[in-house]
């Protein structure tokens, strides 16, 4: 009888699909703990692995990437015995036996050990003639299309992406128009309520926000609104959100909602469980959460923390602490914001302080239970929210029906403590 003590066997090599910060991490966590056997990775851009936030946050202040290299530590080629960073993966085939087989231009490449971390790419429409900003080839076409003097730029979707890259841009001197289908900024991420406390930062950043606005087609010279009416710029971004890159998997694994469904461990779930000898971390998978329900792989800390998780169970190591919490840092507009937590469409809102002052943060309950906050421009709050969601559960705290405008997460946490 196996011991269900005993740690499990190393695999006899590993094979990293992806040449982003969850592949990279995942490499590094191998090595940290101790694995010395093979460890191949495939990437697809052709250069080293870069950090993306910078992309739109530093867009005109940042001409290079920020290499991963510079701020984590990581020597990839030091680290790995083979590096392919131009070599996408074109197909997967699962081994009966455990892990697969990855077919690439150059030939197949077979693996008792899979992790896939393709991250994801930006969203695109069919027929549109216009950027879209996910990589450093983006951001490098993007700044070329702004260079030269004030510029026309029109950015379909006020999400994080969007709203970033018009603040940078409004604050250069361009004339930014931005053009978001619902009816306030970030909805989708934060819901209408909470989104719409963001609206007036738009038109005191000099930047003008056209909500409930429909895009008919973008061609080359601007844009054709659904109510007939034309824009012309000189750029057009298109910033509506990113897909996992699960498109070269065809029907290789289950998906839902597009992305790689794992476990706890990071394990890629089959119809009867998981996948022997294949994982997936990162932008590209959704990982089962018992704190949050299913956890969308696209959260920075989930391809900073997520390969470490994978690789202890992988190996057998302990995992210290609880799961990650989903985390979004977004600077836009002027103006900071820190999200933790996964809150639901029909989570009850609660807003602490007075939205139209220097600060204030968003709670989401569902019941007594809290699932999100959304701290903007109160620092210390963010240690509070940080602390709020570092346990195994959702914390409870008692909210307040009618908060002042002079509330604040730690006074709330002083008089109702998390449990």
């Amino acid at each position: 009888m196996t011991d269900p003590r005993r740690a499990p066997l190393p695999p006899a090599d590993v094979l990293v699909v992806g040449g982003g910060l969850a592949a990279l991490r995942t490499v590094a966590a191998l090595r940290d703990h101790g694995y010395d056997g093979p460890v191949r990775l495939l990437g697809a851009e052709g250069v080293a692995p870069y950090d993306r936030p910078p992309l739109s946050k530093h867009l005109l202040d940042r001409s290079s990437p920020a290499w991963l290299a510079d701020d984590l530590g990581h020597d990839l080629h030091a680290l790995a015995d083979e590096v392919h960073l131009a070599r996408p993966a074109r197909a997967l085939r699962p081994l009966a036996g455990g892990g697969a087989v990855v077919t690439t231009d150059e030939g197949e490449l077979t693996s008792s050990c899979v992790v896939l971390a393709t991250g994801a790419h930006a969203t695109t429409v069919p027929g549109w003639h216009a950027r879209t900003l996910h990589t450093a080839a983006d951001a490098d076409g993007l700044r070329a299309a702004l260079a030269g003097g004030p510029r026309r730029l029109v950015v379909v979707g006020a999400g994080w992406v969007g709203a970033e890259v018009a603040g940078v841009a409004a604050a250069a001197g361009h004339a930014v128009t931005v053009l978001e289908a619902q009816a306030a900024p970030l909805s989708t991420a934060l819901g209408a309520q909470v989104g719409a406390l963001t609206a007036p930062w738009y038109a005191a950043a000099g930047v003008d926000l056209r909500t409930s606005a429909r895009v008919a087609t973008v061609d080359g010279t601007g844009i054709l609104l659904a109510d007939g009416s034309r824009l012309a710029a000189d750029a057009v971004l298109v910033a509506v959100g990113a897909r996992p890159a699960t498109r070269w998997l065809a029907d290789a694994v289950p998906l839902r909602a597009g992305a790689v469904a794992v476990d706890e461990s990071y394990r890629v779930l089959g119809p009867s469980g998981p996948l022997p000898g294949l994982l997936a971390v990162g932008d590209v998978a959704v990982r089962r959460s018992a704190r949050h329900g299913w956890v969308p792989g696209g959260h920075w800390d989930e391809a900073l923390h997520g390969p470490d998780v994978l690789v202890r169970r992988l190996l057998g190591v302990p995992v210290e602490g609880p799961e990650p919490t989903p985390y979004v840092f977004s600077t836009q507009l002027g103006h900071d914001l820190t999200m933790f937590g996964l809150p639901g469409a029909e989570d009850r809102v609660t807003v602490l302080g007075d939205p139209t002052g220097t600060g204030w943060t968003a709670l989401w309950a569902r019941g007594d239970l809290v699932t999100g906050a959304l701290v903007v421009d109160r620092p210390r709050d963010v240690g509070a929210a940080r602390r709020l969601f570092a346990r195994d559960d959702l914390p409870r705290v008692v909210l307040p029906d009618a908060p002042g405008p002079d509330d604040d997460l730690r006074t709330v946490l002083r008089t109702s403590p998390a449990t």
